[in-house]
């Protein structure tokens, strides 16, 4: 080594010990954006690690067989943190439906809800394509691993018909109050009956089952007759002279209650640990559940990975040209919450956190299109529905024809817009679609060993689809909304003129009488 480059390597090393104030001033700011970084996504990071504490210490706590009442006590802080969630839904959804509608008209609030319908009926038909593909591809019915002993399942009356009436009802409620609490459902009960047949030996007596069906109510709340009533409240307000105080409050009312659910959301770490624990300490048969269904869990969660992971985003990027995987990343927050707590409504809060703070979409398109598309869009279950129906048909031997899936698509894709609201609605809908296309439906109760996993993922799928429906409607309705605004814009102005016109004419006239 030379002498001149020993004395640039020993300068070098000087600096390094001195400290360059350079590479000083560099390392600051790295370090405080990493800081910025972790601020930003401080729930977000604490919800991920949140996951992954209570899966790993759910895992540790089944080894111990816990009993029920212990299981309860460690879910106690899932519960109530979605109780909080609970508690806002309705006033959150109320609020910014009928603000959002009064602040866009009539013809707008069309055109959004047409693109939502259609993005609705879209994703639903090619979740159902994609699960009807990969059931008859991977045919997990047929493999000789399920084996599966007879099970009991309650039978189930209700018809398809049923389902469609009962979102027509639901959809024109009769009782504003009550939508907030029950929702129409159509319940059937059975009763004996005799009968007097003449035959050639004489008159006999006979005793058949007559199915009487009644039209009820069933607890829980009816979100789309809710959304419908604020709409028509919100146009109403729009075109009123007396609807600007009306529209006020809600608007007050909606800024109270996201501020409310920001508090709320601190604590979804905590919660979302407490459930998953609960969840996965409560698993019992976890190993043979997975011998004998790993090929239908495999094909199910193959097709909600592929819709949220790249059908989803490539709908995203054709119509919107952006990158769709920055919006998913940005929608973690969502997706961690519908894992958890296994329900689209209790991920509303942090879509809209993230659309409107992180994604800049407008208020009044997110607070409209992810109510309404959340309470209609279910296309990770009408994936998990029709895959479900296969698998129950390939283990009885039956092969379905291309006109069963066919209908099997088509009534999936509708009814998945209107699943009843009862526990395990999607397995309920299976045994409704097998019994109008005939098929057997013995097998049912097997799906309920892995319903804690697939109902999870599913509504990841579906979460993730009622985000981005929010940027896709706001592409299509985003110059009718700046249109709005200019001309209320230059309604103030001319409002401010006249005003300033009737001033300057009442002090011309007031000086005038004093002069006089």
């Amino acid at each position: 080594m030379s002498n001149s480059e020993f004395d640039v390597e020993f300068s070098e090393m000087q600096q390094m010990k001195e400290g360059d104030p350079e590479n000083g001033k560099l390392n600051s700011r790295t370090k405080s954006k990493l800081q910025q970084i972790v601020r930003n996504n401080l729930l977000l990071i604490l919800t991920l690690v949140a996951i992954v504490a209570g899966f790993t210490l759910g895992l540790c706590i089944r080894l111990t067989e816990p009993s029920k009442d212990a299981l309860m006590w460690i879910g106690m802080p899932g519960e109530v943190f979605l109780r909080m969630l609970k508690m806002t839904i309705i006033p959150l959804i109320i609020s910014n439906v009928i603000a959002g509608t009064a602040s866009v008209g009539a013809k707008t609030n069309g055109k959004m809800s047409i693109v939502a319908l259609i993005y609705i009926v879209l994703t639903n038909i090619i979740g159902c394509v994609l699960g009807i593909t990969l059931t008859l591809a991977i045919r997990p019915g047929l493999s000789d691993k399920v084996k599966i002993q007879p099970t009991e399942f309650e039978e189930q009356f209700m018809e398809t018909q049923d389902i469609f009436a009962d979102l027509i009802r639901n959809l024109f409620p009769d009782n504003i109050v009550k939508t907030c609490t029950d929702q129409v459902q159509t319940s059937y009960t059975s009763q004996d009956s005799k009968i007097m047949e003449n035959t050639t030996e004489g008159i006999r007596n006979h005793t058949i089952k007559l199915v009487v069906k009644n039209i009820g109510y069933t607890s829980g709340s009816n979100i789309l007759g809710i959304i419908m009533c604020s709409i028509v409240f919100g146009i109403a307000a729009s075109v009123s002279k007396h609807g600007k105080p009306f529209l006020a409050f809600f608007k007050s009312a909606s800024e109270i209650v996201i501020t409310i659910l920001r508090w709320f959301l601190w604590y979804s770490p905590i919660g979302i640990t407490s459930l998953m624990m609960a969840s996965i300490a409560g698993i019992s048969e976890l190993e043979t559940t997975f011998t004998k269904l790993g090929l239908f869990v495999l094909a199910v969660t193959v097709g909600l990975a592929i819709h949220q992971l790249m059908i989803i985003p490539l709908i995203y990027f054709i119509i919107t040209r952006a990158n769709p995987y920055k919006f998913y990343i940005m929608q973690m927050a969502a997706w961690v919450t519908a894992f958890a707590s296994t329900s689209g409504a209790m991920a509303i809060p942090d879509m809209l956190k993230a659309c409107e703070e992180k994604c800049n979409i407008d208020k009044r398109i997110t607070r409209f299109t992810i109510p309404f598309v959340t309470t209609l869009n279910a296309d990770g279950s009408a994936l998990y529905i029709v895959s479900a129906s296969i698998f129950l048909s390939q283990l009885e031997g039956i092969t379905l024809n291309a006109g069963q899936i066919v209908m099997l698509c088509v009534l999936t894709t509708i009814a998945a817009m209107a699943l009843p609201s009862v526990p395990s609605s999607s397995i309920v809908t299976i045994v409704i679609l097998l019994t109008s296309l005939g098929l057997p439906t013995k097998e049912i109760a097997i799906l309920f060993t892995v319903e804690w996993l697939l109902d999870r993922l599913r509504t990841t799928s579906n979460v993730i689809s009622h985000a981005f429906s929010a940027p896709i409607v706001s592409r299509f309705c985003k110059n009718d909304l700046k249109k709005i605004d200019l001309e209320t814009d230059e309604a103030d102005e001319y409002s401010t003129v006249d005003n300033s016109l009737d001033y300057l004419q009442s002090v011309v006239t007031d000086s005038t009488d004093s002069h006089v």
